[in-house]
């Protein structure tokens, strides 16, 4: 066994999905099929990995949550300190072995020697200036003499993302592998290469193929840098992308039509008052956390969004607590949709009355996820808000929504679920000592 270890998380690595491009095989490894964390989602999934406990329990019910003490939606921050739990390295660091995250979610004071994230600062006047947040601090001036250009965020997330910035961090990981003064024991990086186009086209259009070979050249690299470095590697999927199509579910709606949701009118634009609101949703691809002023509302509520014919499932307190689904940033209801169907924030009906981040990249002021920032809208440079462009989702489990993983050492017990992947990885570092 070497002793290094390379995580690969690959965005939308579902077993199916390879299966349909008969791509289960990539050099020496052929990828196996894994149950992923519930929610699957990116944060929860990542949150998850990183503690070994389940999503709920660590604190990342979903990419984001609702504040409650500060009522507010709270998406994609990066402090670490919002994951709760134990490290799976903390022994093996504290044994004098190195650890670093590159592009992981909440990475941002992380117990670890290396770290690259995102980071951009927004100007005051509009506009940001690109940075990333780096650890030690000369590693992103290194990389970008190294690489001949610096992170680009436009790539990573808007209309404009692509697979090039996945490009990026496989060459900025290989790179930090071959550099003795940067090159942990335990490297965690992630490749979203397949995130953008499998969300706007479905897995199979011939651009989500495109974005595959894309990743696979990515893979390669990194292998092959892995090899002559001496790392073992695992590359495992976090959720699966399925194909959506049949609609789009509103709860946001539904609860406003009928006096739930409370909004405020600026100008011409409402914004959700979550000062008096009773019940409102925040949104997650496939899934749904319904937030109650009073929990005893919850029985009234869920008849309520009961009527949307999108939606699967609908669990309540109890069925929450049997789970033991019990954290403070957790939903009262959680929601799961259909298949072909996923969830959207909007509460308005008329579009004069939408607020002003609508139309807008605006990952943290949004109440969820909104896909359609992967498009162009009009007027120009604003994003689309055609929801039925959105043509893959993902954020449940079940038959059919495995993740795919490989690794170029033999586990003594394989993986069945996502836990069993972070039992390997505990393992190995047990191993090496």
């Amino acid at each position: 066994m070497k002793q290094k270890l390379l995580v690969i998380q690959a965005a939308g690595l579902g077993y199916e999905f390879l299966r349909h491009w008969q791509a289960e095989r990539l050099e020496n490894l052929e990828f196996q099929s894994c149950a992923p964390v519930f929610p699957a989602l990116t944060c929860t999934a990542q949150a998850a990995f990183r503690t070994g406990a389940d999503p709920v329990r660590q604190g990342m019910p979903a990419n984001g949550f609702y504040l409650r003490p500060e009522q507010r939606a709270h998406y994609w921050d990066q402090s670490a300190a919002w994951v709760e739990g134990p490290r799976i390295w903390s022994a093996f660091r504290a044994k004098g072995r190195r650890v670093g995250l590159i592009c992981w979610q909440q990475s941002l004071g992380e117990s670890a020697d290396l770290i690259l994230s995102p980071a951009p600062i927004h100007r005051h006047g509009g506009g940001m200036i690109q940075s990333c947040y780096a650890w030690p601090r000369e590693l992103e001036a290194d990389l970008r003499e190294a690489l001949g250009r610096s992170f680009n965020l436009f790539h990573y997330w808007g209309p404009l993302a692509s697979p090039r910035v996945s490009h990026w961090i496989a060459e900025a990981t290989a790179e930090i592998m071959t550099r003795s003064r940067y090159a942990p024991d335990l490297l965690l990086t992630y490749l979203p290469a397949l995130d953008y186009d499998l969300q706007r086209y479905g897995p199979e259009d011939r651009r989500a193929r495109r974005a595959l070979e894309q990743l696979r050249g990515d893979l390669r690299l990194l292998l092959k840098t892995a090899a002559v470095m001496g790392y073992e590697v695992l590359i495992a999927g976090d959720y699966a992308i399925t194909r959506c199509g049949a609609g789009v579910i509103l709860p946001n709606r539904r609860l406003a039509e009928s006096e739930w949701m409370a909004t405020r009118r600026v100008g011409r634009m409402d914004y959700p008052d979550y000062f008096r609101s009773r019940a409102f949703t925040l949104v997650d691809h496939e899934v749904a956390w319904v937030y109650l002023q009073d929990p005893r509302d919850a029985d009234a509520v869920r008849t309520i969004l009961a009527e949307d014919p999108g939606i699967g499932s609908i669990l309540g307190p109890q069925e929450l607590e049997a789970r033991g689904w019990g954290h403070s940033r957790a939903g009262d209801l959680l929601l799961t949709a259909r298949p072909g169907w996923w969830f959207a924030y909007p509460w308005w009906t008329d579009p004069a009355r939408a607020p002003e981040f609508d139309r807008h990249v605006d990952i943290h002021n949004k109440p969820g996820y909104d896909p359609c920032e992967l498009f162009f809208g009009w007027p120009p440079l604003s994003v689309s808000r055609d929801t039925s462009r959105i043509q893959g989702t993902h954020g449940v489990d079940g038959p059919g929504r495995e993740v795919a993983w490989a690794a170029t050492w033999t586990p003594a017990t394989v993986p069945e679920n996502w836990n069993g992947l972070v039992s390997a990885v505990r393992e190995w570092m047990e191993g090496v000592g």
